[in-house]
């Protein structure tokens, strides 16, 4: 591989500029926004940090080619005229994970059984010898995507997505991903110097990333990357994460804000206590049982208010007349917390209206196949703390991307 590497990290739809100005902190350069995702050309030593401390990518891809690939014969042909010999070896294991959209080809399964087969076949006549496949854990996880008959071949540095951090012990229905709930945060401005409370925690995913951030705790930190294990870069890769690892773990510190919960539902409280123990952020993160609609006040210094609300009929009978009642009393319980900075992730177009309340910002995005708004509210009284006006994002080219985060996709 080159000494800097053309790589594409992959994010939800419509938090592309966040990853974007992600990457440049983390020294990328040649920044290009993508649907779906941002390319950037990174060193290894970068490439690892984007790994280890990236908030936002879901994935972080090594792309190997785009092709042409026209019926099952056009798709093995494709995948053979890759130099898979360059990035195995006969005792290498790898899995294929495919994506279509608008193709001809009806299974991912069967598409990832064409890549398979070309690998293989490939590194038998090359090597003599076919590396084996391991789909559960694989040295190398080959990513296949097919946008109608144009296929991308990626190697995956990180093997298991990055919103995967281990905290998750105790799901709720409909649970934000860890790196949309971070990028939530970057885009209200959160830095960890303020309070932040979620008075609908749910699981707690929000207040989880927030102590992160607070704690200045690598998300990465528990876990290992499947470039560690590759045969031509692992031993540099492991090399270098160890001083990575070892730096992030020097440069933690005590949170020093407070970090609130509230739900009503005391099953998500047991999942969010469970997730923050998880976590180990049990000592940063106080979880209580309460009515949004009813929240008591919050401490006098201010701070963020991040929720994200049920988005259609979640709290019993009353369909969408109930929806716009409970979004109309949200509103006033928020407006009353005197200080505190209020955005609201809304996934239900009634929102805005019941909520009774202009918003400063506003941001489209999608949550996994919900076509969501972020919006954000000036507090209430007292001075504003610092707010990065959000304003539109910066529209994304509108290109195939290597392997998008997208709804309307099949995958397997």
């Amino acid at each position: 591989m080159a000494e800097r590497l053309a790589l594409f990290a992959t994010t939800a739809r419509g938090t592309e500029d966040l990853l974007a100005e992600e990457l440049k902190e983390f020294g990328a350069r040649r920044i290009r926004q993508d649907r779906g995702g941002v390319r950037f050309m990174a060193s290894l030593d970068e490439a690892l940090k984007v790994c280890l401390w990236s908030r936002i990518a879901m994935r972080v891809l090594y792309p190997l080619g785009e092709f042409e690939a026209h019926g099952a014969e056009g798709l093995y042909e494709a995948v053979a005229s890759v130099p898979w010999e360059e990035h195995l070896t006969p005792d290498t294991t790898f899995a294929v994970e495919a994506t279509l959209k608008d193709s001809e080809h009806s299974h991912t399964g069967f598409v990832a059984l064409k890549v398979k087969d070309a690998v293989v076949d490939r590194m038998r006549d090359k090597q003599g010898a076919r590396p084996d496949v391991d789909p559960r854990n694989p040295d190398v996880r080959v990513v296949a995507h097919l946008v109608r008959e144009r296929l991308s071949l990626s190697l995956d540095l990180c093997g298991e997505p990055l919103h995967r951090r281990g905290y998750r012990v105790r799901p709720t229905p409909a649970p934000l991903k860890e790196t949309l709930a971070a990028a939530l945060l970057r885009a209200a401005g959160y830095t960890g110097e303020e309070a932040l409370v979620d008075p609908m925690c749910g699981s707690g995913t929000i207040l989880i990333e927030g102590g992160l951030i607070a704690r200045r705790r690598a998300p990465g930190i528990a876990r290992d990357f499947a470039v560690e294990k590759w045969p031509h870069l692992g031993a540099r890769a492991r090399e270098l994460l160890e001083d990575l690892r070892a730096d992030a773990r020097r440069n933690e510190r005590k949170v020093a804000v407070p970090i609130l919960g509230f739900d009503k539902d005391p099953e998500a409280l047991e999942a969010a206590r469970r997730n923050v123990k998880a976590a180990k952020l049990a000592e940063e993160i106080l979880l209580e049982e309460g009515d949004a609609t009813k929240l008591p006040p919050l401490p006098a210094s201010g701070g963020l208010l991040l929720t994200n609300p049920p988005y259609g009929d979640r709290l019993g009978s009353g369909g969408q007349k109930g929806m716009k009642s409970f979004y109309f009393k949200l509103g006033d319980s928020l407006r009353a917390q005197a200080g505190w900075r209020v955005w609201v992730l809304s996934g239900n177009p009634a929102f805005e209206s019941a909520f009774h309340s202009r918003p400063r910002s506003r941001r489209d995005l999608w949550n996994g196949p919900i076509a969501c708004t972020l919006l954000g509210y000036s507090a209430r009284g007292g001075e504003l703390k610092s707010e990065a006006p959000l304003g539109m994002p910066q529209e994304p080219l509108d290109v195939a991307p290597v392997r998008p985060e997208d709804e309307g996709e099949e995958q397997g």
